[in-house]
């Protein structure tokens, strides 16, 4: 429906007619207006597989929803680091969607991973947050093309389950521009979500529902983004405030009663009606984008699915320690032990969770390989030992020459609607593996979890496998791994500490009654481990592979250049090995020297290449301004230091293999006041103020840096050292107690220097 026709159609509707479109009819629904040929469109949970549910009510998945594809969780295609891989997933849930007839599907959701406790990290992508907005976008790419819509979510801070509908994250600008914004930015301005969806919480004392600066200021304004702004269920807290600051669309129903508020305020003026108008507006363009684009060909080919969700999940599983155990030979005895080996926990609880059509798991894989044997080692329903699980796993690990042990952690530990207590899994499953180890000395541990675990025993297994939560054809991707069929490629998307109290976050989370302060600031995940240069289990980016990969040929297009320049970065990646892989190749940027605090490096973009054994390939990156910047408050905008910064390749943040420096011109010139107050080191970065504020103190005995005489109590009491310091850090107003100006002359100085 073009733009003047839709006009049209708005201008046709009653007071009350436009008030309802501001509100779902139900749960899952739009309001129809059945006079004037509106229909409703319905919207379905994700974002890794439909949970649509056509009749009773329910956003937290205690009713059923309709047999689907359960794709591996954000965790897990996160660590794919493969763009084009979660583009061809988005296509096949768009084509699901068409089947279905849904309209749009929930997600993806980008929170910022700031602690390892948050219960719905299982359900986000990273602690990074080119790395969240580049998957994110990619994914989005693959649905919008089937003409159905996203929600990329939750719009903003929501990084924590506890008291997630009243706390208010206090963060900085800088902070939430740098890491918080920075993970929905890319995707919003790059590839255009249909809608999204504000969060339950307060940014700052203002709730995200009725934060005009977040919803109108930042994400239209500045961004550009053109669809409708839906609420979280039940997010709505001031109805008529929540439409002014930007909220278009009210979920689920309120049942008429929030309509009739603002019905009332266009009536007694207090909101305009054009207001309204733009909000119906905005809603009724996706629904007719959607409408107007149906595919009555798209069948929802479950079977095909699930093969599609077995390929992703091959590259979400990552290979985080082989000492020589991996793969595993065909035929040679293998103990799998584990309750996960036979049902594997392959998805997060809550609103996302997939009424899945079938599942594959490992034991599935090895049905009618006898060399296979299974002992189930543990229940998961309460943390307790059971000993005669137990005996029996240990048996089956000592008969066999090797043992693969499926393990992580129970929808009890990690699930929307609350916040983890700790980082460890169940110990009747850490006694499990001290227990396996300690007869059979080939142990390989096969983790299915959706956020960092502790491992105390790492030192006694020569392998561990993350497999996340891979989806309902996890059990294929883990065969295939395990036994060389497929060749690992994923990387960490998070860093796994040592232990919890070594998360930036740690003192900060989740806060205290309704108030979270991000007092770590920028310094989240690796960036906070590298700047400390701390320990940690593994790094953020690390993941092994059955080749070898070896970097060369490092090329930068240019040595020197402006910040509004663009840069080319090449690489040369072989895959000097004997087996077919992928490898995921980092570009990370250092700012060498800066005035401002900023982490030791920062990953500014990937790239994921198939090699054959002995192929070199070229990888390629382009780099612009935003790469070198970090975002100034004073001007309210990026700005990029002039000066020198590391182009680094590598192959986690921990392991970089190729470095090359170039300088950087900044073009903008930061606004300088001064002040009274200002003091001398900061004046003297201006040479021109330097000069003049020398000739005011010149022979102004007490205050310029002088020697003691030899041998005087002074010149053992003051150092030239210590006068050159106190010059430095003294303000301009120190040259009346110093020195022999007045406040009058100090303030004729300050407007002489403003006046540069």
């Amino acid at each position: 429906m073009t733009a003047e026709k839709l006009k049209e159609l708005i201008a046709e509707m009653t007071l009350e007619e436009k008030a309802s479109i501001c509100s779902g009819a139900d749960f899952w629904h739009t309001e129809a207006v059945e006079r004037l040929g509106i229909p409703a469109s319905m919207v379905s949970d994700g974002p890794h597989g439909l949970r649509k549910q056509d009749d009773k009510a329910d956003h937290l998945g205690v009713n059923e929803s309709i047999k689907a594809v359960c794709f591996p969780a954000g965790c897990g295609t996160a660590a794919s680091f493969n763009r084009e891989l979660l583009t061809e997933m988005g296509k096949v849930l768009g084509n699901e969607c068409q089947a279905e007839g849904i309209s749009v599907i929930l997600g993806p959701a980008v929170n910022i991973k700031r602690s390892p406790l948050c219960g719905r990290n299982f359900e986000y992508y990273s602690e990074d947050p080119v790395l969240a907005s580049q998957i994110a976008g990619a994914l989005i790419k693959g649905i919008q093309s089937k003409n159905v819509g996203t929600s990329i979510k939750h719009f903003l801070a929501n990084n924590q389950e506890t008291r997630r509908m009243s706390v208010s994250a206090e963060i900085g600008e800088r902070t939430l521009r740098e890491i918080y914004l920075a993970a929905f930015e890319g995707a919003v301005r790059e590839q255009k979500p249909w809608t999204v969806m504000c969060s339950y919480n307060r940014i700052n004392g203002v709730y995200a529902a009725e934060n005009k600066k977040y919803l109108t200021d930042v994400l239209r304004d500045e961004w550009g983004f053109d669809g409708y702004v839906m609420s979280d269920w039940g997010a709505v807290n001031n109805r008529v405030a929540d439409l002014q600051a930007g909220l278009e669309l009210e979920m689920p129903s309120s049942g008429g009663s929030n309509d009739r508020l603002i019905v009332e305020a266009v009536k007694n003026g207090t909101l305009e009606e054009s207001v309204l108008d733009r909000a119906v507006e905005r809603i009724l363009n996706i629904v007719y984008r959607y409408e107007e684009n149906r595919d009555a060909s798209a069948v929802f080919d479950r079977d095909k699915d699930h093969e599609a969700a077995r390929k992703v999940a091959e590259e979400t599983i990552v290979l985080l320690k082989n000492d020589g155990i991996l793969p595993l030979q065909e035929g040679k005895k293998v103990a799998f032990i584990g309750k996960y080996a036979k049902t594997p926990r392959y998805q997060g609880g809550g609103s996302s969770h997939i009424n899945s059509h079938k599942v594959t798991s490992a034991m599935d894989m090895a049905a009618g390989n006898p060399a296979i044997s299974y002992a189930q080692g543990f229940c998961d329903e309460e943390d307790k030992i059971d000993q005669r699980l137990m005996e029996e796993a240990v048996e089956c690990a000592r008969q066999a020459e090797a043992a693969v042990i499926f393990a992580g952690l129970p929808d009890a530990f990690e699930s929307e609607g609350f916040d983890r207590e700790h980082m460890r899994m169940p110990e009747c499953q850490n006694e499990l593996i001290r227990q396996v180890a300690g007869v059979q000395p080939n142990v390989v541990v096969v983790l299915h979890n959706g956020s960092p675990v502790e491992m105390p025993w790492i030192d006694s297994v020569k392998g561990v496998i993350e497999a996340y939560l891979g989806g309902q054809a996890v059990g294929g991707a883990e065969y295939d791994i395990l036994f060389g069929k497929v060749n690992p490629s994923a990387k960490l998307p998070e860093t796994f500490p040592l232990k919890l109290e070594d998360n930036p976050s740690y003192l900060n989370f989740p806060g205290e009654g309704n108030t979270v302060e991000y007092k770590e600031g920028i310094f989240v995940g690796y960036r906070y481990y590298d700047k400390k240069k701390m320990d940690v289990l593994f790094p953020f980016g690390h993941g092994l592979s059955y080749t070898e990969y070896t970097y060369s040929n490092l090329q930068v297009s240019a040595e020197k250049l402006k910040d509004t320049d663009s840069l080319t970065v090449s690489v040369d990646v072989t895959n000097s090995g004997d087996m077919a892989g992928k490898e995921v190749v980092q570009l990370y940027v250092e700012d060498k020297v800066s005035s401002v605090i900023r982490p030791v490096k920062e990953l500014k973009d990937f790239a994921k290449v198939e090699l054959q054994p002995k192929e070199t390939k070229t990888v390629t990156f382009k780099l612009s301004k935003r790469a070198f910047a970090y975002y100034n408050t004073q001007i309210g905008d990026w700005h990029v230091e002039s000066g020198e910064f590391d182009i680094m390749i590598g192959k986690s943040s921990r392991d970089i293999v190729l470095t090359k420096t170039i300088t950087v011109e900044s073009t903008v010139e930061l606004p300088v006041v001064y002040t009274a107050d200002s003091i001398m080191e900061d004046v003297f970065k201006n040479p021109k103020a330097k000069e003049i504020v020398m000739k005011v103190m010149e022979g102004s005995a007490s205050f310029l840096p002088q020697e003691g005489g030899e041998g005087s109590s002074g010149a053992e009491a003051i150092s030239m050292e210590m006068q050159e310091a106190m010059m430095r850090y003294m303000p301009l107003r120190g040259a009346v107690g110093f020195g022999s100006a007045t406040m009058e002359d100090v303030q004729a100085l300050v407007d002489k220097l403003n006046a540069l």
